[in-house]
């Protein structure tokens, strides 16, 4: 009896050893790639391009605008009429002060021969002194009324100059303040104009970040239908006071360079970065907390298999995470089913979902 029992034993060893273990099943897991970053976006804010240099332009005359002779967006040059007013006043003021200065001319002519009657008088020893003096003061008075009169006519022409409103620069006309029929009063802004020769983009920036703006950081303007055209630019002013409604304050930028198609009133699309110490950005999924440290599982591509890995965390955001330390650019880490891996274990990465 004793001996059957051996003999089964033995031959229940012999069955054990036979039975080979099975494998661990070989995981799949999808995986992304380690991003570096060694700047951080501050953020993008829509504007326009608009010429450094404006100048609202009025009448130096008050009256009734007859024409308005150039539109918004046209491009004059220096000299060319913008509007005009109805010149009857001025030419009236101009004839009023032509018939003033003939008759004074009349008058200095009469001054001018009564004071050489009365000087051959004089000097033939029959004329008084008297009648002299009062001859060669009426004549020095009416030569006096005679260049008044002469700039009253200057200054009426003057006047009737003032009619037509001018431009002084080459420019493009941007805004009219006025229509024809309106009357204005002199020096009332009528015109914009802007220089098309100086450009600058003008933002609005939140008040928190146009008071930390460090000196000569720089923004990238890009046009907002291709963004392919672009350029840089830097602070040129900010507005001191922030807008009541928006809390913003306006910040006008100097463009390094001026692309053709940055012309007057394109939109813009403005984005500002700040260089930063370069960390590295993997998805939340990614990170795995266990007993109170931060880790994830790293895949060795090469031996297909997965190890955690300790991290220091930066930053945490809804769908990202930035790491200060722990990863290098280029490794995979695993963004699924990181709570059911163990170290060694063999896993299958799938392609399709790699990020």
């Amino acid at each position: 009896m004793r001996t059957s029992v051996m003999l089964a034993g033995c031959l229940l060893l012999v069955a054990c050893g036979g039975e080979k273990e099975k494998p661990e099943p070989i995981r799949p897991v999808l995986s992304a790639e380690v991003k570096t970053q060694d700047a951080l976006d501050l953020g993008r804010f829509a504007g326009t391009i608009q010429a450094r240099y404006e100048s609202t332009l009025g009448f130096r005359v008050g009256g009734r605008i007859a024409r308005r002779w150039v539109d918004v967006g046209a491009t004059v040059k220096a000299g060319d009429v913008l509007a005009s007013l109805d010149p009857t006043d001025q030419r009236n003021q101009l004839r009023a002060a032509e018939g003033d200065l003939a008759k004074i001319e009349a008058q200095w002519i009469n001054a001018q021969a009564n004071a050489r009657r009365q000087q051959q008088l004089y000097d033939r020893g029959v004329g008084a002194q008297a009648q002299l003096d009062i001859a060669q003061t009426d004549l020095k008075t009416t030569a006096a009324s005679r260049e008044q009169a002469r700039a009253a006519v200057q200054q009426a022409r003057d006047q009737l100059g003032y009619a037509e409103l001018r431009s002084d620069h080459a420019a493009v006309v941007t805004d009219w303040q006025a229509e024809a029929g309106q009357t204005v009063a002199a020096g009332q802004a009528v015109v914009t104009l802007a220089r098309p020769d100086v450009k600058e983009a003008v933002i609005d920036l939140p008040t928190y970040l146009a008071d930390d703006l460090a000196q000569g950081v720089e923004f990238t303007v890009m046009a907002q239908l291709d963004n392919s055209i672009r350029t840089s630019a830097v602070v040129r002013e900010i507005e001191p006071q922030a807008d009541a409604s928006t809390r913003t304050r306006r910040a006008r930028l100097t463009l390094r360079e001026t692309p053709e198609a940055f012309r007057l009133g394109t939109s813009i699309s403005v984005s500002l970065s700040s260089a930063v110490n370069p960390r590295s950005q993997i998805p939340a999924s990614a990170l795995q907390e266990v007993e109170g440290k931060s880790q994830v599982w790293i895949v060795d591509t090469r031996q297909k298999v997965v190890n955690p890995r300790e991290v220091q965390v930066l930053q945490r955001g809804q769908d990202s995470v930035l790491l200060a330390s722990g990863v290098q650019p280029g490794e995979r880490v695993v963004t699924a089913g990181v709570n059911s891996l163990k170290p060694g274990q063999k896993v299958m990465v799938d392609e399709e979902g790699t990020r």
